[in-house]
């Protein structure tokens, strides 16, 4: 390698970073060996002995610069892959029997969530007067977890006969979910002069801290009109910092399903568009099945499956969506 090559060597990020600094100054201290060289081959009887030094060194610099370059990337992408999911639920058609099948929904990926061991907390929700959620939200942390739920994302579709149904109609009532993917490092870039935030007190049970103290962060994203607010953390800043994780996970959803309708041909063979309005699956009560209309697949045991037992149905849509076997 000759000079110039090494010049092309740009290192300054790496000193920057505390994970590549020590690897830096081992580089940094070769770049010192390999100068003082240059000064020693000035003498002819040196120069052969000097050169072939410089070579090794130069070979050195070129793997601490590839090194630090790889732990770098390593650290970006752990950084940009999601730690855990802001899990939404909203009530849709149906009316009491939606909202019923909504809470339903939420205790289902919440069960599932206690048997992969993930931790869960309630971020807000929005009861229905006669039982049930309008909407709510969650939070779910650990391992895998939007690999596991990134599919869940769509109108599920209850069939029914309510208990209030004195003629033993079936009914068909729906939910949506909308699974967000929650990074520490963001993939958009947002603005932060484009988001107006709010402080109010915290509402519900929760003792002085909650009476006295604004710890309620309400943050609305003036370009889309997305809103987000966040009540659950004792202290204001944790709150804001909840709200921010929450606000940048939609934000990157909404940009995600824009950019889907953009290439709806090429995602033809995956597993929907993520499209929070898409049919995905249905919940049929009278014959205990659950069937999923992206594979076209379908389960009997209903009951264990709303428990939290969905393990099967998450490894079923894993598996095809790996292999592409998706019905179109």
């Amino acid at each position: 390698m000759d000079q110039d090559a090494e010049q092309q060597f740009d290192i300054s990020d790496f000193r920057a970073d505390h994970r590549t600094q020590f690897l830096a100054s081992q580089y940094d201290a070769l770049a010192v060996r390999i100068g003082e060289l240059d000064e020693l081959a000035a003498d002819e009887s040196m120069a052969e002995l000097a050169a072939e030094e410089r070579r090794d060194l130069i070979a050195q610099q070129q793997a601490l610069f590839e090194e630090m370059g790889r732990i770098l990337a390593a650290a970006k992408e752990e950084d940009e892959k999601p730690y855990g999911v802001v899990l939404e639920v909203r009530a849709g058609a149906g009316g009491e029997e939606a909202a019923l099948f909504a809470e339903e929904l939420a205790a289902m990926y919440l069960g599932y969530a206690v048997q992969c061991g993930w931790k869960t907390a309630v971020i807000g929700e929005s009861r229905a007067a006669h039982g049930g959620y309008k909407e709510a939200s969650f939070e779910i942390v650990g391992d895998g977890v939007y690999d596991a739920l990134r599919f869940e994302t769509g109108v599920h579709r209850v069939q029914r006969i309510p208990v209030t149904e004195k003629a033993g109609r079936i009914h068909t009532s729906t939910a949506s979910v909308a699974v967000l993917p929650m990074r520490a490092t963001p993939s958009i870039t947002v603005n932060p002069g484009d988001i107006d935030m709010e402080f109010s007190r915290a509402g519900g049970a929760g003792g002085q801290n909650v009476n006295k103290v604004e710890t309620a962060v309400r943050l609305v994203h003036r370009p889309t009109g997305v809103e987000v607010r966040s009540q659950s953390e004792r202290s204001q800043q944790k709150n804001r910092e909840k709200a921010m994780q929450i606000l940048m996970a939609k934000l990157e959803m909404l940009y995600e399903e824009e950019e889907a309708k953009k290439h709806a041909e090429t995602r033809r063979n995956q597993i929907g568009t993520g499209d929070r309005s898409e049919k995905i699956r249905t919940y049929n009560f009278p014959q205990s099945r659950i069937t999923d209309h992206r594979i076209k697949e379908s389960w009997h045991n209903l009951e264990e499956i709303l428990a939290g037992g969905l393990a099967p149905i998450i490894e079923a849509i894993g598996e095809a969506s790996a292999h592409g076997t998706v019905a179109k």
